[in-house]
């Protein structure tokens, strides 16, 4: 059987580099999300953890549209909430979600949650999604559900509630209020937020229809295996960074 060869994320000998590629890899996946109309307003947060100070990390301004963010835009957080470098304020909820996160899981590199429609609308349900198609066997047994929506999340308890409850996955639904996913490159939580969203989507669309056909659990696990893995993350959002990085160059500077 071929075997399939995949890129590995790079590896960095000094951290200002490294930092200057998840500061660019973070505007890039604001304007991704701003592109596939994943921006409500002032809601949604990215961030990506500081590689030198890894209980800071770098977050969009709050009230700033996901299409307009440039990499000098940028904040970077501490632990408490103050941002360090950068202009702007930030959206309180982000930093009580972001923080218990990137507390809890020394692992995540980043993590995104926007108020996407599909996501949304799958959220109002109670239910994790169903191994329905190939892409969606990427969040199979590899999600969560917070199944209490308590208002917007600015204490710091329900945020590490949050957190808890995402435990060692990769993303998690919030009931009536969307979705969050988390990785460990930018490239990767970016990634499967856009293809979680699609997922919520192509499982509204097949119930609105009918009763879909679940992928057997034997086969979503091996499916998972082939397409869920953090490698494969980082790998399947290159094409699309280099795509907006073409079409808008700004965002790099």
């Amino acid at each position: 059987m071929p075997v399939l060869t995949i890129p590995s994320p790079p590896a960095f000998e000094h951290l200002k580099d490294e930092r200057l590629h998840r500061q660019q890899r973070l505007a890039a996946a604001f304007r991704l999300f701003g592109r596939y109309g994943f921006d409500e307003g002032v809601a949604g947060h990215i961030t990506a953890r500081d590689p030198e100070f890894p209980d800071r990390f770098w977050v969009n301004p709050f009230g700033m549209y996901f299409g307009h963010i440039r990499v000098s835009d940028l904040l970077l957080v501490d632990a408490e909430g103050t941002v360090i470098e950068g202009e702007g304020v930030i959206n309180s909820a982000g930093f009580a979600i972001h923080s218990r996160i990137h507390a809890a899981r020394p692992d995540v590199i980043a993590a995104a949650h926007a108020h996407s429609l599909y996501g949304k609308a799958w959220s109002t349900l109670g239910r994790l999604l169903d191994p329905l198609t190939q892409d969606a066997c990427a969040f199979y047994k590899d999600h969560a559900l917070l199944d209490r929506y308590s208002g917007v999340i600015l204490d710091l308890q329900e945020a590490k509630r949050l957190a808890q409850t995402l435990g060692l996955r990769k993303a998690i639904i919030l009931q009536n209020h969307g979705l969050l996913t988390v990785g460990q490159t930018v490239d990767e939580a970016a990634w499967w937020f856009i293809t979680m969203e699609r997922s919520c989507q192509a499982q509204l669309m097949a119930e609105a229809v009918g009763t879909p056909i679940p992928i057997e659990p034997a086969t979503a696990a091996l499916t998972y295996s082939q397409v869920g893995t953090s490698q494969i993350g980082w790998f399947s959002f290159q094409s699309l960074y280099a795509m907006i990085v073409r079409q808008e160059p700004d965002l790099l500077s």
